[in-house]
């Protein structure tokens, strides 16, 4: 399992809420907030749920339901290669006015814990490495 090194979380942010961190990922799941996560996570307004990885609108509709307040837009990555996401996805994502960032998990984990700690609102959707 590869650890993250983390930073102390902005102060001011933390009054207001405090998001989860991912603090170590690798033998396919996470540690987020000292917890293990086996298989692919979705966190989102803080929270992290069980996601099915698939890559299609449908596993996407508990972020594209979310008020826009908790959700600026989505960080998604998919394991050790970046690939670009099926068209459907995309064009779901763009119809509802989400962004869709997409990239590597580690780029994923490590873009997102500065992101929440800064105090945007995104949603996080991890495939295991």
């Amino acid at each position: 399992m590869q650890r993250l090194g983390a930073s102390p979380p902005d102060p001011v942010v933390s009054e207001l809420r405090q998001p989860p961190g991912v603090t170590a990922f690798g033998a396919g799941g996470f540690r987020i907030d000292d917890k293990r996560y086996e298989g692919p996570v979705l966190i989102l307004a803080d929270q992290v749920l069980a996601w099915s990885g698939d890559l299609t609108p449908e596993a996407f509709a508990d972020v594209v339901a979310a008020d826009r307040a908790m959700v600026e837009f989505v960080l998604l990555g998919l394991g050790v290669e970046m690939r670009p996401p099926p068209r459907p996805l995309r064009d779901h994502m763009q119809a509802h006015a989400l962004g869709l960032e997409v990239m590597t998990t580690v780029e994923a984990v490590r873009l997102y814990n500065v992101l929440a700690r800064e105090g945007r609102r995104i949603a996080l959707a991890l495939v295991p490495v």
